[in-house]
């Protein structure tokens, strides 16, 4: 074909590779299915998971603010049962942010970019609701604030990574009655 009649046709999507087919085979396994089998199933993952990461970003904070080992051994604690509730929620989805564009179909490609959407209108608004409320501390109220900024920064970087994944998992839908 020429590039006359190759122009305004989308470029062919590469074959699934092996990894690919493996990847996608993990995510559609079974085993969670009772974990996240209904909404209010879901959203306990997903909150618990949220719940996880706050546990995680502060037992951090204050063991680099206070220089106790102790807890950095509970964060890694916690790191386990945060690693299976990402676990559940990446099965509920179906590795719908996981797998690469070319094992999803166009359903799956559709709502991974409308996930993608409400992640980054959500994370804007967590962003701005901090910046007001931070700016409204210093200028009408008497409190100084003092945040580390690497901290702060962390806090933000770990939100804006992980939001995708909880809009992800509130949005799934279940599963279709079998007949």
């Amino acid at each position: 074909m020429t590039a006359r009649e190759t122009a305004g046709r989308p470029a062919p999507t590469p074959a699934p590779t092996a990894y690919d087919r493996r990847m996608h085979a993990l995510m559609n396994r079974g085993e969670a299915r009772l974990f996240h089998a209904t909404a209010a199933r879901r959203r306990l993952v997903v909150a618990t998971h949220i719940a996880l990461t706050v546990s995680i970003a502060v037992t951090w904070g204050v063991a680099q603010a206070t220089e106790r080992i102790w807890l950095l051994l509970v964060m890694i604690g916690l790191l386990l049962p945060w690693f299976l509730a990402t676990g559940v929620i990446n099965s509920a989805t179906r590795g719908l942010l996981e797998l690469r564009g070319r094992v999803l179909d166009e359903r799956q490609r559709a709502e991974r970019d409308r996930v993608g959407a409400r992640a980054h209108r959500t994370m804007l608004v967590l962003l701005l609701g901090g910046t007001l409320g931070f700016i409204g501390l210093r200028v009408l109220g008497d409190t100084e604030v003092t945040v580390s900024l690497p901290y702060a920064l962390a806090v933000a970087l770990i939100t804006h990574w992980l939001m995708p994944l909880w809009v992800a998992g509130l949005r799934v839908q279940d599963e279709p009655a079998e007949d």
